[in-house]
């Protein structure tokens, strides 16, 4: 089984067209936290669809996104997110695809 990174995706999409394409782009990868932030894990190949998939997505002269590798999916990956009021479920650890 190939290894697995945890990966915080951040973005600020100015086109609402172009937003919802990317939050469905996003939606394949991760978990939701918020509307544009998603929990990801992902294998090096699986990073670099979703590095593909955002770009043919956005407008790189308007539209931001951001990528935070978070570590290890089953180490310190799994415990570097806290969150505060309404509770999110994250992803355990395990391997998983969404």
């Amino acid at each position: 089984m190939a290894d697995r990174r945890r990966y915080l995706l951040a973005y600020d999409i100015r086109h609402p067209r172009r937003l919802r394409r990317v939050h469905r782009v996003a939606s394949d990868f991760g978990e939701a936290l918020q509307y544009s932030v998603f929990v990801c894990d992902l294998t090096d190949v699986e990073l670099v669809g979703l590095k593909q998939r955002l770009l043919e997505e956005i407008k790189a002269t308007e539209d931001s996104v951001s990528i935070f590798d978070l570590g290890a999916a089953t180490t310190r990956g799994v415990s570097c997110i806290e969150l505060l009021g309404v509770r999110r479920d994250l992803p355990s650890g395990d391997a998983a695809i969404w």
